[in-house]
């Protein structure tokens, strides 16, 4: 079976909190289908006058998100398909960004290039223990061009040139706590779980204008992210085509 083909993207609906759950059986990796589904959802979803907020989590009990679906970037041929695969990233960032609702983060385990960019997207982000962070792109012969000013919003120029040039490192949640990409670091999902529900319920209880009002404030000097996002996408779309990236890729697939 096509491996892109599979996954889902579903929201659930619960007192003023939609909660929006992707996956996919390759440790939650994201081909162009599920990163279209998780943009048009996000914004269907805060488009709706009784969700106050929005929750965005994976399924499974391990890997929050493994990135890109190698499986299809090493399909890529062209630059104009290379660009529109890396548009799905932006478009989930910046549909993140251009919603209105606060979004919170649910991070279970570990988070690898384009994980990493989600959780820098979201307005508030928990996670367990076990979820390191790696931005792994400039090892496939990439970069993280697309998520690269979400992560730098929220942990800074010195700490995203960090992990986008030591690509093969881990680093911890708590680290990640340090810099500013986690706000609330948990022994194990179950504590997680137990203070989100108590957080979003806090939150439900709060003026919805002013969480909106907030949200623009947090958001303010990325309204060029449209144009900004879009060349970060071109720049990874041609180089997902040269000789390193695709041999390097092909490799992974056949570990």
């Amino acid at each position: 079976m096509d491996k892109t083909a599979q996954g889902y993207v579903k929201a659930s609906n619960s007192e003023g909190v939609s909660t929006i759950e992707f996956h996919h059986p390759s440790h939650n990796s994201l081909p162009s289908n599920l990163l279209k589904a998780l943009a048009d959802t996000i914004l269907a979803e805060a488009k709706k006058e009784e969700n106050i907020l929005l929750v965005l989590k994976s399924a499974g009990d391990r890997t929050f998100c493994a990135g890109a679906s190698f499986d299809e970037l090493v399909s890529i041929e062209d630059k104009k398909t290379g660009l529109n695969f890396f548009m799905g990233f932006a478009n989930v960032i910046n549909a993140i960004r251009t919603c209105g609702k606060l979004v919170i983060g649910r991070v279970q385990g570990k988070a690898v290039g384009g994980g990493v960019g989600l959780a820098s997207a979201v307005d508030y982000c928990m996670a367990t223990k076990f979820a390191s962070v790696k931005l792994s792109e400039l090892a496939v012969g990439i970069g993280p061009f697309v998520i690269g000013p979400a992560v730098e919003r929220k942990v800074g120029v010195s700490h995203f040139s960090e992990m986008a040039i030591n690509a093969k490192e881990w680093y911890t949640a708590d680290w990640a706590k340090s810099v500013g990409l986690y706000h609330d670091v948990f022994d194990n999902a179950e504590y997680m779980d137990d203070y989100l529900g108590r957080f979003v319920t806090t939150l439900k209880g709060m003026n919805p204008q002013a969480m909106q009002e907030l949200k623009k404030v947090f958001w303010k000097g990325t309204d060029d992210w449209d144009t900004l996002l879009k060349e970060r996408a071109a720049i990874s779309g041609e180089l997902v085509l040269s000789k390193f990236s695709k041999e390097t890729i092909k490799s992974f697939l056949k570990a």
